[in-house]
């Protein structure tokens, strides 16, 4: 982070007294001390601040070192204190004369960073755009079985009017007088070790190198407009509700001739009304009747392919869970699928006729209770209770 400047820090003006120094220093240190401030993080780091500047104003030395040459003369971090050149580094002995560009100096030590941590990117090379967010529902069906889609987006695109140079039709961009179509400015700054001299961006064309004099009315000089568009995607068998399909290069258009972003689809599955998914297996819950249930029968259950059928064994009790292999979900990009469990409950008749009743109280007077295992275990178990 940029440094503030210690005098603007205290609140003087340069060339102040040594008394105003120390009587500035007292009021700030109270006011800001993390004492009287416990949960203010910014007056913490404000008292941190307030100390750093007098400890180097109020110290003759230091403060003639700080007037001449800024932070350099101060601060390690410059290179101050180190009695001449750059010792560490190798290569560097002895003091400097003349101009001397820093941030080439940092680009060879720490790989083109620039000095100060800033980066030295050409601003007219090609960039990736931006990446965009849509969403789409599809259906239970759907996600099990993948299917391609037609999705509306919203995305930035390339003026059409000005064929994205940004100017008015007819007219072209005119190369920056201040840096000459580079994007990037020097300038030099006196520090201890002479004339430093950096880049920053130019001011004047704002780092494009180019100054559109006269602009296009409908991208107003932009070079980009916003559209939309119909494209159709490919969702994969499986997908579950909740993800996030990247489907590349559907996103912005890029800048100086650079790869569009990405377009990114967040998948709504609808719940269906019979199936229910768990991960990759699918559950469903199918009535059978009390007599398929007690003497087993043939059934018809409905899977994600179409019906099947299965043998529901005799005796089977309500809640019995029965798994069929390989038919639940297509397991999202890998082989194989997920399974499907049926759980069977059994509808017990109602509205019975005089005559169906009479038939069910006979047939029940025919059971006993080895018919009735858990029942008989049950009644067991209480007897035991009370004896």
């Amino acid at each position: 982070m940029a440094k503030k400047d210690y005098y603007e820090v205290l609140g003087l003006q340069k060339g102040a007294t040594e008394a105003e120094i120390k009587k500035a220093y007292r009021k700030l240190a109270k006011q800001y001390h993390p004492d009287l401030n416990p949960d203010d993080p910014e007056a913490a780091e404000k008292f941190k601040e307030i100390n750093e500047a007098n400890e180097v104003l109020s110290d003759a030395d230091k403060r003639a070192k700080y007037d001449q040459f800024g932070f350099a003369g101060v601060d390690p971090n410059y290179g101050a204190g180190q009695g001449g050149g750059f010792g560490g580094f190798g290569g560097f002995g002895g003091g400097f004369e003349g101009n001397i560009d820093l941030g080439d100096i940092f680009d060879n030590i720490f790989g083109g960073g620039g000095f100060g941590g800033g980066t030295r990117s050409n601003p007219n090379a090609p960039r990736k755009g931006s990446d965009i967010a849509a969403s789409l529902s599809i259906s239970f069906m759907e996600a099990c079985k993948g299917l391609t889609h037609d999705i509306e987006i919203s995305r930035v695109e390339q003026c059409e009017e000005c064929g994205g140079s940004g100017a008015k039709k007819g007219t072209d961009a005119k190369t920056c007088t201040e840096c000459h179509g580079t994007g990037k400015v020097n300038f030099q700054q006196r520090s201890m070790f002479g004339m430093m001299t950096s880049t920053r961006p130019c001011g004047k064309c704002q780092g494009k190198g180019k100054i559109i004099e006269d602009p296009c009315q409908k991208c107003s000089g932009s070079g980009r407009v916003q559209k939309k568009k119909n494209i159709s995607i490919n969702i994969p068998a499986g997908i579950n509700d909740g993800m996030t399909m990247a489907v590349r290069g559907q996103g912005n258009i890029g800048t100086n001739g650079g790869p569009r972003g990405d377009l990114n689809v967040r998948i709504k599955v609808r719940p269906d009304p019979v199936f229910e998914r768990r991960d990759n297996d699918i559950w469903i819950e199918v009535p059978i009747t009390y007599m398929q249930a007690a003497l087993g029968a043939e059934i018809e259950v409905p899977t994600i392919d179409g019906n099947v059928t299965y043998n529901v064994p005799a005796g089977t009790q309500p809640g019995t869970t029965f798994r069929l292999r390989g038919k639940g979900v297509q397991k999202l990009q890998r082989e194989g699928r997920g399974d499907q469990y049926v759980k069977v409950f059994v509808e017990v008749p109602r509205n019975l006729n005089k005559k169906q009743k009479e038939a069910l109280k006979a047939f029940e007077d025919t059971l006993d209770a080895k018919n009735y295992e858990k029942r008989s275990s049950f009644f067991d178990k209480i007897k035991d209770l009370f004896n």
